[in-house]
């Protein structure tokens, strides 16, 4: 099927819409989908990974996700629930596949990359971020970062509202420590 220019009716389309166009190879509607989400996408990857490589490769790869299983998202969750949980996953795996790194390893990777945050506050935050555990790091840049509500995380990962909350509080409490331990040195 051959991309078509897209319109601004393409652009004002609902995610389900997309996602159902998309399960039908149209490929148009997967890149109004893209563009849609691929900064979005980026922020909360890089965020999670620490580093702009990996990141990328992870929005890559959730996206080549959402092309080849758009048949089997649901439509009673919202389009973007659903997208990020797809991303979310695509993270966790490649935190999970590099967690052999050593600290000094992951702080040096976040120290070279550059962000929009102050130095001082960049160095502490991220530090600190890719020190927590890739699934409460998700739950953290999904709520503030996506601004996304208690039941869509937990839609998009797969667990209760309760558990959110409590991996929230949890993941909120562990990074002020980091943060307290980090300053002091």
């Amino acid at each position: 099927m051959q991309a078509r220019a897209v319109s601004t009716d393409d652009a004002a389309l609902d995610d389900r819409v997309l996602l159902a166009r998309i399960a039908r190879d149209d490929r148009n509607a997967f890149a109004v989908l893209v563009r849609r989400y691929e900064s979005r996408f980026y922020s909360v990857a890089r965020r999670m990974l620490g580093n702009d490589h990996d990141s990328e490769d992870a929005v890559q790869l959730a996206f080549l996700n959402v092309f080849r299983n758009a048949c089997t998202y649901r439509d009673e969750w919202r389009g973007s629930t659903w997208l990020y949980r797809v991303l979310t996953n695509v993270c966790v795996d490649t935190w999970r596949k590099r967690r052999h790194e050593s600290p000094a390893e992951i702080a040096s990777l976040v120290a070279a990359e550059p962000s929009r945050l102050p130095e001082l506050e960049r160095v502490d935050l991220e530090a600190a971020l890719i020190r927590l555990p890739a699934e409460a790091r998700a739950i953290l840049l999904l709520r503030y970062m996506e601004d996304l509500s208690y039941e869509e995380i937990a839609q998009v990962r797969g667990v209760t509202v309760n558990t959110v909350k409590t991996q929230l509080r949890r993941t909120k409490a562990a990074l002020r420590t980091r943060l307290t331990q980090e300053g002091g040195r």
